[in-house]
């Protein structure tokens, strides 16, 4: 079984999530679904390869310090956290809300190897070349200062660590692009400016010496190596 495959299987253990975040991440609710292929122009399946995709690049085996920010409800992290059960995982949200759901989450999956933490992304809480891998899942087309966002994450990967996760990008679907200027941007779900594919490429390149962006649809997945 390939390492994309191993985190698919993780969500099995997930069980149906009932909210309308929840839902619309994983594909498991009516309104779910519709939000998928009515505004993302995806499947069930298409998120579900995106998300596995996010996780490919961390091996099964890892052991080291992890930093996932934000986290919002886990309903996409703490599956595949749950396999992880060597890691020293930390998650992050300036949310106290949403943080709240992911530790429930935790709690209910049973996964003790891991702490919870609020905080601004912006100015994240810890020393430089803390973490071996940072993940940061659909948190960059939310994030007001995107710059900083970028900065920080940098700043607390060790050298050779790896960066990971999703976003919104735009120019991938013109008309999910119609649907965030007239919903999510007006109900301030997502804030402008937004990478493209190409610049996001062009970015991440300038920043570590490994970076491979692909995308499914407008989400954008980067894979890459400080």
């Amino acid at each position: 079984m390939s390492r994309k495959d191993e985190i698919k299987s993780a969500y099995k253990d997930l069980g149906k999530a009932h909210s309308f975040y929840d839902g619309q991440m994983l594909g498991t609710t009516c309104i779910g679904r519709w939000m998928l292929r009515h505004v993302w122009r995806m499947t069930k399946e298409d998120a579900l390869e995106y998300e596995a995709r996010s996780f490919e690049a961390i091996p099964a085996g890892f052991s080291g310090r992890l930093l996932e920010v934000p986290v919002g409800t886990g309903v996409i992290s703490i599956p595949v956290f749950k396999t992880l059960r060597n890691a020293d995982i930390t998650c992050l949200d300036y949310s106290e809300k949403m943080m709240a759901a992911a530790k429930q989450r935790a709690e209910t999956m049973r996964i003790i190897n891991i702490t919870f933490q609020q905080g601004d992304v912006g100015a994240l809480p810890f020393p430089d070349e803390s973490f071996d891998v940072v993940v940061s899942l659909n948190g960059f087309h939310a994030f007001p200062d995107k710059e900083a966002a970028y900065r920080e994450m940098y700043r607390v990967l060790k050298p050779g660590g790896i960066f990971t996760g999703c976003f919104y990008v735009e120019q991938a679907n013109r008309h999910t692009d119609n649907m965030i200027r007239r919903f999510y941007i007006r109900a301030g779900f997502f804030t402008p400016p937004f990478e493209t594919v190409n610049s996001l490429q062009k970015r991440l390149s300038g920043m570590y010496s490994e970076a491979k962006v692909s995308h499914v649809q407008s989400i954008a997945v980067f894979q890459c190596r400080k």
